[in-house]
């Protein structure tokens, strides 16, 4: 399939998902040909965020701001995803708009969703280095799991640093720190 048909049908995609009204509180994401809906995170999810957010503003170069819950978009690949936290160039506050090109993120954070696991462990591992994304941080409130990738390529990320809620996460360029994690919380059982 050429880069044009991929453009043509994500397009399409695009324009049903965004005439969709989600129920408040749920956001759309397309992965290739597939719709993808979920519902608004917890207060635990929210609290985990703040504290990584907190850290990563506190390291961020002056030419990134904060976006949570930016559409990414990726049309040559049919990939529109949502990440919980990213940073992209100020720069693109004068152009306006839903979307952001994906491979302007400096950086994607996720927490895993209790209720979906799969969209943040398996959809967007795979989608996001096919975006450009160079960096990946997943945090599971569900088992205390941490994982960074980085090094995005056509076929996957080529590193990725695995550790747990206490752990120090080494978050390179362009942050450049190490991420304390003993302030997470896990989901209630």
């Amino acid at each position: 399939m050429s880069e044009f048909q991929i453009s043509e049908r994500h397009a399409r995609l695009l324009a049903y998902a965004q005439s969709l009204t989600p129920p408040a509180g749920w956001k759309i994401e397309i992965s290739g040909d597939e719709i993808i809906m979920m519902t608004g995170p917890s207060v635990t999810h929210q609290h985990n965020l703040l504290l990584v957010r907190e850290q990563i503003d506190a390291h961020r170069p002056s030419d990134l701001m904060p976006s949570e819950n930016t559409d990414l978009a990726s049309p040559n690949v049919g990939k529109l995803r949502n990440p919980d936290l990213t940073y992209i160039p100020r720069s693109f506050v004068r152009q306006g708009g839903n979307e952001v090109p994906a491979e302007q993120a400096a950086i994607a954070v996720e927490i895993v969703s209790p209720s979906n696991p799969e969209n943040d462990l398996v959809g967007k591992v795979r989608d996001y280095p096919l975006m450009d994304i160079p960096l990946y941080l997943v945090i599971d409130p569900r088992t205390t799991a941490i994982t960074l990738y980085s090094e995005p390529s056509a076929t996957g990320y080529h590193q990725q640093w695995n550790g747990k809620f206490g752990d120090r996460v080494p978050i390179p360029s362009p942050f450049d720190f190490e991420l304390t994690t003993d302030g997470l919380v896990r989901y209630p059982a």
